[in-house]
C-alpha cells in the first residue's frame, strides 16, 4: 500500500508523520486476543512520544472481575471512543490500543449483536492508519479475557472480513516482536494519506 503525500502546510508531529487537517493523527492497532497489540502500542507511543489510549475493555474486566454482558458492550465502546477523542485533543499523534470496532465485533461474536458496528466503523474510518496484528504469536492465557487459539483465529478472520467489506485499508503486523515493531514504526513514519 502506498501513501499519498501530505497536504501542503501539514504540521509534523514527533516522529515526522503528517498530521490530519482535522486534528490528531490516529493510529489504530487492531487484532484478536493475544496478538501483541498492547505491547506494540506502548512501544510505538514511547518511540514517537505520542499519546496512548489503552484498551478500556481490559480495565473494565479487571474492575468488574468478569467479561461484559451484552447490555454493557455499548458503554464500553463509547468509553473507548471518548478516550480516543480526548487524547486527540491533547496530542498530534495518538496510538490507539484497539478501537470500538473490536467491541462491536465481540458483540457480534458473543451475542449475535450488530448494533454497535455502524458507529464503530465510522470511528475506524477516521483513523489515519490501521495496523492489524496477526495471530502468529504464541497464545497465552490472560485470566478471564482470553478464549483460546481457535477463537483467536476465528476472530481474526471476522476482523479481516469486516475491514475488507467496508474498504478499510490496513497494514499487516506479523512475525517476531522486533519485526512487528520495525514494520509498525515504518508504517507510522510514512506520510498520512489524509
Amino acid at each position: 500500500m502506498s501513501a499519498a503525500r501530505p497536504p501542503e502546510g501539514a504540521q509534523l508531529p514527533p516522529g515526522g508523520t503528517a498530521r490530519s487537517a482535522k486534528g490528531a493523527r490516529l493510529v489504530a492497532l487492531l487484532g484478536a486476543e493475544c496478538t501483541g497489540k498492547s505491547t506494540l502500542a506502548e512501544a510505538l507511543a514511547a518511540h514517537f512520544n505520542a499519546g496512548l489510549v489503552s484498551e478500556y475493555l481490559r480495565e473494565w474486566c479487571d474492575a468488574h472481575g468478569r467479561t461484559p454482558q451484552r447490555h454493557e458492550q455499548a458503554a464500553i465502546a463509547a468509553e473507548q471512543a471518548a478516550r480516543i477523542e480526548a487524547a486527540a485533543q491533547r496530542h498530534p499523534l495518538v496510538i490507539c490500543d484497539t478501537t470500538p470496532l473490536i467491541t462491536a465485533l465481540c458483540s457480534q461474536h458473543y451475542f449475535a449483536d450488530d448494533s454497535l458496528l455502524a458507529g464503530a466503523l465510522d470511528l475506524q474510518r477516521r483513523c489515519d492508519l490501521t495496523l492489524l496484528c496477526a495471530p502468529d504469536l504464541p497464545w497465552e492465557a490472560d485470566g478471564i479475557q482470553r478464549d483460546g487459539p481457535a477463537v483467536r483465529a476465528a476472530f481474526d478472520g471476522r476482523l479481516r472480513a469486516t475491514l475488507s467489506a467496508h474498504a478499510i485499508a490496513w497494514i499487516d503486523i506479523a512475525g517476531p516482536a522486533a519485526e512487528r515493531r520495525a514494520t509498525a514504526i515504518a508504517a507510522v513514519q510514512r506520510p498520512s494519506s489524509r
